[in-house]
């Protein structure tokens, strides 16, 4: 996917060159599972990969969407964005963004064409979802000519799915795909929010392993999730599971009723795992990060509750693979993908390997990405 593909795209369906083109990129959480609404620190990193926007402005009130995952154009008027359904749905991003501009003190364009490309594989745990909110915001706002912070941005991005589309997420994967930078990993401390960068040691590699399987309750099973969080922070008399030390939780945790010392052991325990791997990444230690990433997803697998038998078979066969620091799942988790940490060794070869033992499980052939980190949304 590039510049021209897109204006090319735009053109063809709405016979005129954008006035402006804007990319976001999909990130992989790297480590900080469920942490980020729950006040804690997380790590991501943004990819390669990701979406691009396209906008033009208009003189005579429609707003009109299109993208290259449905076929057709979709016209609205302006004015206050209404909820769409059904195959529309996925206009909600953009609306969302449209909706929650004003909350920051921002104008909202009137009149526009709209196109929205993407070359992230969907349901992949790459947060689309978050890649097409930042790429819009910067297209809206350069239609209207501001430009405000970036961390104001993402936090529009943030508002727009927590408020409009409905998830209740943190800042995580509109903060990464924000502020990602090649090489580095984006460091977040999400009570601020605060944004910092790490470096990546040379040599470090992600292949993501899509299983294309999703719980049919997801929404809900994120939901109550964040629900059980809250229930479990205020139980223990704090604002926020972030404001328990481990050594607090070891103490007080076991007060709790056994689902939510469970799920509060969790983020307790993943907080103090990103800090672990901020540390290792400072030394170069890929060995330590990738036992602290095993031992994230043992914590999602019996203690969130967030894993599947897919997602756990193939973190157990990349523990046995040649050249694989550590695996885990990445993002909400309930099903999607697992992501590996390799040294350059790890071969297409080695990834087919762990392929075909989880086709001979599960009859079924995951997909396989093998990605590097990206720099931030922009436009270009």
């Amino acid at each position: 996917m590039n510049k021209p593909t897109v204006v090319d795209r735009f053109r063809a369906l709405f016979g005129r060159a954008p006035d402006f083109v804007a990319r976001a990129p999909g990130r992989i959480e790297f480590i900080g599972n469920h942490t980020d609404y729950n006040g804690g620190t997380v790590l991501g990193a943004a990819i390669d990969r990701g979406v691009w926007v396209a906008v033009a402005a208009r003189t005579d009130g429609p707003r009109r969407f299109a993208t290259d995952q449905r076929d057709g154009v979709l016209a609205l008027a302006a004015g206050a964005p209404e909820k769409q359904a059904g195959a529309a749905s996925w206009t909600n991003y953009p609306l969302g963004i449209l909706a929650a501009l004003p909350a920051f003190g921002l104008r909202a364009p009137g009149g526009f064409d709209y196109l929205a490309m993407s070359d992230l594989p969907l349901g992949a745990g790459l947060s689309s979802s978050a890649a097409i909110e930042v790429s819009s915001a910067l297209a809206f706002l350069a239609l209207t000519n501001q430009a405000p912070s970036r961390e104001t941005v993402v936090k529009v991005g943030r508002h727009a799915e927590n408020h409009f589309v409905g998830v209740p997420c943190g800042i995580l994967d509109q903060g990464v795909s924000g502020f990602g930078q090649k090489n580095r990993l984006v460091f977040i401390d999400c009570r601020g929010p605060h944004f910092d960068t790490v470096s990546l040691p040379a040599g470090a590699h992600f292949w993501i392993f899509n299983t294309h399987t999703k719980h049919a309750l997801i929404d809900g099973l994120y939901a109550s999730r964040h629900r059980e969080c809250m229930e479990a922070a205020k139980a223990l008399g704090v604002a926020q599971l972030a404001d328990v030390t481990p050594a607090v939780f070891a103490q007080r945790g076991t007060s709790l009723p056994a689902t939510l010392s469970r799920r509060a052991a969790h983020i307790v325990g993943e907080i103090a795992r990103v800090g672990e791997v901020r540390g290792a990444l400072g030394k170069d230690d890929l060995a330590a990060v990738g036992l602290a990433l095993n031992a994230s997803h043992a914590s999602s697998r019996t203690q969130f509750e967030n894993s599947t038998p897919e997602l756990d078979f193939l973190v157990e066969i990349l523990a046995t693979a040649p050249h694989v620091y550590g695996a885990r799942l990445t993002g909400g988790g309930f099903g999607g993908a697992v992501m590996a940490l390799t040294a350059e060794k790890f071969a297409e070869s080695d990834a087919r390997k762990v392929a075909e033992a989880y086709a001979q499980k599960f009859d079924a052939v995951p997909d396989i990405l093998h990605t590097q980190t990206g720099d931030g949304a922009a436009l270009v």
